[in-house]
């Protein structure tokens, strides 16, 4: 077989704008003819996918799913151009689909889905883009759960930790997991404490909330700062935001009380949130 090299892959990925797996096949197809490549492109139908790659995919879905029996958990965000196609049935077949080969694939889902990618894009006419995705493994004793929300515009995926192996297979913590789930596509954190917060995002926020209290006398001046900088805390970051379902309390504290009630420790180790079109 012609050896096939990454800089004439990327030559006719440049003249084609297909994906570069494809590209390669359709090299070692032509024993390295580049014209030959082109010519099988466009016969499959490929290169017409391609010449859409450039064509903004903001609409789509989101599909996640826990499995495994519990220990794995997969989300992914499929794009496409328009609403019309994300509402068809064929397009959500194929993300359901999708799911599936997420579900088997622990290496590059990417590349692993490319060529569905391609022949669907072909077949509807709208370019698709294989959006955030993400596989939670879980990690020691605890439960994981997915939600998928307005009609698979929002999707989440959570990993819920404790200590003893039993508490995670209780109806009451497959409840609390599924409530916390809900509290998160619905409030959006984002970040799940305050150390993820990145020290330039609280220096700004520190120096806007300065600005907004000068004049005021300096023995109180930082006090004031810090009330409002926990607030914004308690804003951006899941563990202390006020929960969902009862404002009185943070989502620490709810969480503190469920394990009280389950005689174990809960605590969330990760989480994601992905909607689609946003960023």
């Amino acid at each position: 077989m012609t050896e096939i090299s990454a800089s004439l892959v990327k030559e006719l990925r440049d003249a084609t704008n297909v994906g570069m797996m494809e590209c390669k096949r359709a090299l070692q197809e032509a024993n390295g003819d580049k014209d030959r490549a082109i010519q099988i492109l466009r016969e499959r139908g490929v290169a017409i996918a391609g010449k859409k790659a450039g064509r903004t995919a903001k609409e789509g879905l989101i599909a996640a799913e826990v499995f495994n029996d519990g220990r794995s958990a997969v989300l992914i965000e499929v794009n496409c151009e328009t609403d019309f196609v994300a509402r068809n049935d064929n397009f959500k077949a194929f993300v359901a689909d999708l799911l599936e080969k997420a579900k088997a694939c622990t290496g590059d889902l990417a590349a692993e889905v490319e060529a569905d990618m391609v022949a669907k894009v072909t077949e509807i006419g709208e370019n698709l883009k294989l959006g955030r995705h993400a596989r939670f493994e879980r990690e020691g004793e605890g439960a994981l759960a997915s939600y998928v929300h307005l009609g698979g515009k929002v999707g989440v995926l959570v990993e819920l930790s404790c200590e003893k192996p039993e508490t995670g297979k209780t109806d009451l913590c497959r409840e609390i997991i599924k409530d916390l789930t809900l509290h998160i596509a619905a409030c959006n954190p984002s970040y799940l404490d305050r150390t993820e917060v990145p020290a330039d995002e609280v220096a700004a926020e520190r120096e806007i909330y300065a600005k907004q209290v000068e004049g005021k006398p300096a023995a109180i001046l930082e006090k004031i700062v810090e009330g409002k900088l926990n607030k914004f805390y308690s804003q951006v970051c899941l563990r202390e935001q006020a929960f969902v379902k009862d404002g009185d309390q943070s989502v620490t504290q709810w969480l503190t009380a469920a394990g009280k009630a389950l005689n174990d420790t809960l605590t969330i180790s990760r989480y994601l949130r992905v909607q689609v079109g946003v960023a």
